[in-house]
């Protein structure tokens, strides 16, 4: 039987290297910066905010997916009405069963612009370089084995043997973001935003053009006390990549230094018929401690994949202290 979930997440997998689909993080209905350069400077007053995610995918087979997001960014004011925010960010993937390797480092860009009924708009910009990588070098094609002798030849006409064992790409994204400043302790914001506007060609075989869909996401969040002193915030965030879409509705409730949160990952589009609208569970749980927050999320498994034992995550994110406010002002998110 583990033989059969094997063949079939296998499978998975090349359906999504052919289609180009981009890591997607559990926590970046949170960590918002992983989906839109537009938050980049977000937290505002000259702060830093750096942070990093660290991913495992289906632990319990040998078909194991690790994926390291590593940001930091910085706002930098310009007066009351004007600011900008710098950052960078490292994308790190490994399938351990296909040998696939995806790295990528980002700079990126936005400009603050404070507008009129406590309203700022936040388009950014974000230009990166990226590194694919299959190791075809430890690959046994068919033509290289002589079914009678069980010799292994060096030499191929396989097209995969002219290939690019390095696929090197310049990638770049833009995203917009709105944001209504608290007020009463409520406040809200989304965000729009477009990755791979240039679709760089990443195909491995040299002479072929193989375009990088574009990656769209939409978010919304609305945050507000709860209990008293405490808060709530919800959250959706729309994906659609190729004829891929997902659409994750989460909570977080914030009590004291602990954070509880729970999420829905849904795949509208069901591509086949054995698609699932629900496809996961996720569970967040999450500690402030000084200007540190710590966060373990758990994504329990609603299709019929199998026993993969699901997917963790880990993050950990620093936001400075606030030097240029009258009060040390909280997070936003």
């Amino acid at each position: 039987m583990k033989s059969n979930y094997s063949f079939y997440i296998f499978f998975l997998f090349i359906t999504c290297l052919v289609n180009a689909q981009d890591p997607i993080f559990t926590q970046s209905i949170f960590i918002q910066e992983t989906l839109n350069p537009g938050y980049s400077g977000f937290e505002d007053n000259d702060r830093i905010y750096a942070g990093l995610i660290h991913r495992t995918q289906w632990p319990r087979l040998d078909l194991k997916i690790n994926t390291q997001y590593l940001f930091l960014n910085k706002s930098i004011d310009q007066g009351p009405r004007l600011g900008y925010g710098l950052g960078i960010n490292a994308l790190r993937h490994h399938e351990s069963f296909t040998n696939y390797s995806h790295t990528q480092i980002n700079v990126n860009y936005a400009q603050r612009f404070n507008l009129n009924e406590g309203w700022v708009f936040r388009p950014g910009v974000e230009v990166g370089a990226g590194f694919k990588d299959f190791q075809f070098e430890n690959l046994t094609l068919e033509d290289q084995i002589n079914i009678n002798t069980g010799e292994i030849s060096s030499s191929t006409v396989d097209p995969l043997a002219i290939n690019n064992d390095n696929v090197f790409f310049i990638d770049i994204s833009s995203g917009l973001v709105f944001e209504r400043e608290e007020r009463y302790g409520i406040a809200y914001w989304f965000g729009l935003s477009v990755k791979h506007l240039n679709r760089p060609n990443i195909s491995f075989v040299q002479g072929e053009n193989k375009k990088l869909d574009m990656f769209f996401s939409l978010n919304g969040n609305y945050r507000f006390p709860f209990l008293g002193d405490h808060s709530a915030l919800i959250s959706a965030v729309y994906m659609q990549q190729g004829n891929y879409n997902r659409l994750d509705l989460g909570s977080l409730f914030q009590v004291r230094q602990m954070l509880f949160g729970i999420t829905a990952a849904t795949n509208p589009a069901r591509n086949s018929s054995n698609s699932h609208i629900l496809t996961s569970i996720n569970g967040f749980l999450g500690l402030e401690y000084n200007q540190f927050r710590f966060g373990l999320s758990y994504d329990y498994n609603t299709s019929k994949i199998g026993n993969t034992n699901g997917v963790y995550e880990l993050s950990v994110t620093y936001l400075t202290r606030c030097r240029s406010c009258n009060i040390d002002r909280s997070r936003k998110r």
